[in-house]
């Protein structure tokens, strides 16, 4: 299963003060990058946001934002009178009997603490885990659902290309039987005409042993077998039941490894040709993983 790492989800909620809306967006990253803006009377619940979030993502750059539409009256300022009138009669006293002027103005002695405050409008919301949990989960199923689209479609691409990359490495391995042949009747022919040119002695059976020995050099079947071995495991990964972006994409850096060390060996031209397009394919395919989770 392929999950991108791309995604967005919404999920929204009423609450006595207001409505609160949940956007979440992921996008790519090697590892888990999570950040929460919240408002700061949702300030509390980010470290609990952001331990939710991952345990239900596992990699990838994911920003959380709540909005707040507060409800008319849900914040209006809350003035303790008593609290006013204390503080006012204390500083008038100690002011006559400090022999300075006395305050004639109220207003200073809004700034007092607990004299004129903005309500903690959401306190008892914060104290609703399951309100909060179940407006989590439904952004975060917002975005799964999205990210399961995307990935279907990542994982559609992907498949065609390595169909396009599997017979590329049908045709090598088809091409370098051909190209062995000619290349060790190639390497006979030469040693040959050396042992001619500087009148050499030679028998047959050393002869046999040089070319055996240098074609092993050419050999790369043990390339194709590992190749295969690597495909196999990709598409066995891609189809199983979690999205495994890291170790799909360890699997092609190992592909890409097989089909350079086959260009470096084998020296025929239409096999060269077969290692570069195969290394496309490859290239292709390693730029759609770098968007699976």
């Amino acid at each position: 299963m392929f999950l991108s790492m791309t995604g967005f989800g919404r999920s929204s909620r009423d609450f006595p003060w207001g409505v609160v809306t949940f956007e979440l967006t992921s996008v790519n990253h090697r590892y888990q990058d999570f950040s929460v803006r919240l408002p700061r009377e949702l300030a509390s619940l980010e470290s609990w946001m952001v331990a939710s979030l991952r345990s239900a993502i596992r990699r990838g750059k994911v920003r959380l934002s709540a909005d707040v539409a507060w409800n008319p009256g849900a914040r209006s300022p809350v003035l303790d009178e008593r609290a006013l009138l204390s503080c006012f009669e204390k500083v008038q006293a100690l002011s006559k009997g400090m022999g300075l002027p006395a305050p004639s103005d109220l207003t200073a002695f809004l700034s007092v603490p607990g004299v004129c405050d903005m309500p903690d409008a959401a306190r008892g919301a914060e104290l609703d885990a399951e309100a909060w949990s179940g407006l989590l989960n439904e952004a975060v199923a917002s975005l799964m659902e999205m990210k399961r689209s995307e990935g279907a479609k990542l994982l559609a691409v992907v498949e065609e290309e390595l169909r396009a990359f599997e017979a590329v490495a049908a045709f090598l391995a088809e091409r370098w039987k051909t190209a062995s042949d000619g290349a060790v009747e190639a390497l006979r022919t030469r040693i040959e005409k050396v042992v001619e040119h500087f009148g050499l002695g030679i028998d047959d059976g050393r002869l046999a042993q040089e070319v055996s020995l240098m074609s092993d050099r050419w050999d790369v079947s043990e390339e194709l077998a590992r190749l295969a071995a690597h495909i196999a495991k990709f598409r066995q990964t891609a189809g199983g039941g979690e999205s495994e972006g890291r170790k799909l994409d360890f699997l092609i850096q190992e592909m890409n490894r097989e089909v350079n060390t086959m260009g470096s060996k084998v020296g025929d031209a239409e096999f060269r040709w077969g290692v570069v397009e195969a290394k496309s394919c490859l290239e292709r395919i390693r730029e759609q993983i770098q968007n699976v989770e």
